[in-house]
């Protein structure tokens, strides 16, 4: 059944992954102007004379990008027409196309010089995760997910529940934070670990602050997400979404501290940059699946 949308809806997942690691490496790389102030152009022109590794990688982004709104506009439309009488159909359809309209005018305004500002162009990787998200559960609800893990026969608590939400917009700013740090140039601000220098715990200047108050606000992250799945383990082995889906929840957190790790010890190698923004993503993207099974779930 949904033959057709199912491969569809797996091939936009896909696709939006490819954005978010895609938009990622234009930062790691510095590629951002890899056109120019041209956009859609590149210099100006359709094919650019010139093709440093810039230009190609921004180009490609570009083009992923541009593939991605045509899937998603395929996918809206089909899940429209197939699924409408699924509860959350109509909002995510909504929320996915909404917020990549959104992420694109804002890449187009950062190349033209109108949108401009570390702290302001940092919401760029944010709201592309919105995107990737809406559309990770929409494609959850085409291959009916939900239902294999009889969702409304779950039974979660206030703790279970506040904790998943609170928790899912806390890692949002933790993303926030990690984004300012690319976007800061402060990757490299503090070259050890766990302090950005021996013998000093407090940052020095902006860059250092940058740097250490994203690790403690993923070191925060990672103690939160270990109490929640000891709490499911304790309490929810008879369901199998919540117990193993923490369980996961934590190793990818853990993977993202390793890679986050790993990136200041390997100079930002771009390999592991990229790793460390596919972790988050598929960590927020499994967190907000979490919260969609809750709102169906009794108290």
């Amino acid at each position: 059944m949904y033959k057709n949308l199912k491969i569809v809806a797996l091939i936009t997942t896909i696709a939006m992954v490819f954005v978010q690691v895609g938009g990622a490496l234009v930062t790691k790389t510095g590629s951002a102007d890899g056109c120019g102030d041209s956009w859609p152009l590149c210099h100006g022109k359709l094919i650019p004379s010139d093709w440093p590794i810039e230009t190609i990688i921004e180009i490609a982004h570009r083009g992923v990008s541009g593939i991605a709104i045509i899937l998603l506009a395929i996918l809206c439309i089909m899940a429209l027409r197939q699924i409408p009488e699924k509860r959350e159909t109509k909002f995510l359809v909504a929320v996915s196309f909404g917020f990549i309209i959104i992420q694109s005018l804002i890449g187009a305004a950062a190349v033209v010089g109108i949108w401009e500002g570390d702290f302001v162009l940092a919401a760029h990787f944010g709201i592309s995760l919105i995107c990737f998200a809406a559309v990770f559960l929409l494609t959850l609800l085409v291959f009916e997910v939900d239902l294999k893990f009889d969702a409304t026969k779950l039974q979660v608590g206030s703790f279970l529940r506040y904790n998943t939400i609170f928790l899912t917009i806390y890692i949002y700013f933790v993303v926030y934070s990690g984004a300012l740090v690319r976007h800061t140039d402060s990757s490299l601000a503090c070259l050890s670990w766990p302090h950005c220098k021996p013998g000093h715990i407090m940052p020095t200047n902006f860059y250092e602050a940058v740097q250490m108050g994203h690790r403690a606000l993923a070191g925060l992250a990672i103690i939160w997400v270990f109490l929640i799945m000891i709490h499911a383990i304790r309490h929810y082995s008879q369901y199998r979404v919540l117990h193993y889906g923490w369980i996961i929840a934590f190793i990818l957190i853990i993977l993202q501290m390793i890679t986050g790790l790993l990136s200041v010890f390997t100079m930002v190698n771009i390999f592991i940059a990229l790793l460390h923004a596919l972790f988050i993503t598929l960590l927020f993207g499994l967190l907000c699946y979490f919260i969609m099974l809750l709102s169906r779930t009794k108290s």
